[in-house]
This record gives structure tokens, C-alpha cells and sequence, in this order.
């Protein structure tokens, strides 16, 4: 019972965080900071968007795995991304990507 609560309440959680943040970072307020990563606009686009669609995706619970599956792999291309640019804050991004594979694996089981 208590693992079980435990995974819900981390799906709620990471997936009403993370939602929050990318509708923030695909609205076009976002752009002129991302327009600093010298990366096309569009890669901001389809990061936010897919976010966005794991977030929905984990927020209902039939779905909640593959949405789980889907944020883990936005993470992974937002980590990569980051590194091959040079930047090297990615400590928010493992803890959502470690969050999104405990969800994946533990809904799962």
C-alpha cells in the first residue's frame, strides 16, 4: 500500500511540475532565452511539446506509464542536448528523468 501511494503521489507531483514548466517554456516568452542556446527555435518547440504530452499522459492513470516512458526519453534528449552545448546545469534534469524511470518501472511491476 505504501509503495503504491508513494508512486502516485511522485506521478502527481512530476507531472503537475513538469506540465507547469513546459507550457511556460513553449509559450513565446520563453524563446528569447532559448534563442541564447544558438539552437533552432523548433527543438524548444518539440522538447515543450513532448513534455507536455508525457505530463498528460502520466497525469491519468491508465496512461501513466507511457507517459512516464515519454518523459524519460524528453529527459535523456534534454540531457544530451545540454551537454553537447556546453551546459552543464543538469542536476534538475536527472532527478525528473530518475522520477520518470521509477514511475515507468514501478507502475509497471
Amino acid at each position: 500500500m505504501s509503495s503504491k501511494l508513494g508512486l502516485n503521489v511522485l506521478r502527481l507531483s512530476l507531472g503537475i511540475v513538469i506540465l507547469i514548466e513546459a507550457v511556460m517554456f513553449v509559450l513565446p516568452s520563453a524563446a528569447h532565452d532559448f534563442a541564447r542556446t544558438h539552437m533552432p527555435g523548433f527543438v524548444r518547440l518539440v522538447v515543450g511539446f513532448g513534455e507536455i504530452l508525457g505530463c498528460v499522459l502520466l497525469l491519468i492513470p491508465r496512461t501513466a506509464v507511457r507517459g512516464a516512458w515519454l518523459l524519460l526519453a524528453v529527459f535523456v534528449m534534454a540531457i544530451l542536448l545540454h551537454l553537447l552545448h556546453g551546459l552543464y546545469g543538469i542536476g534538475s534534469l536527472v532527478i525528473y528523468a530518475a522520477a520518470a524511470f521509477a514511475i515507468a518501472v514501478g507502475k509497471s511491476n
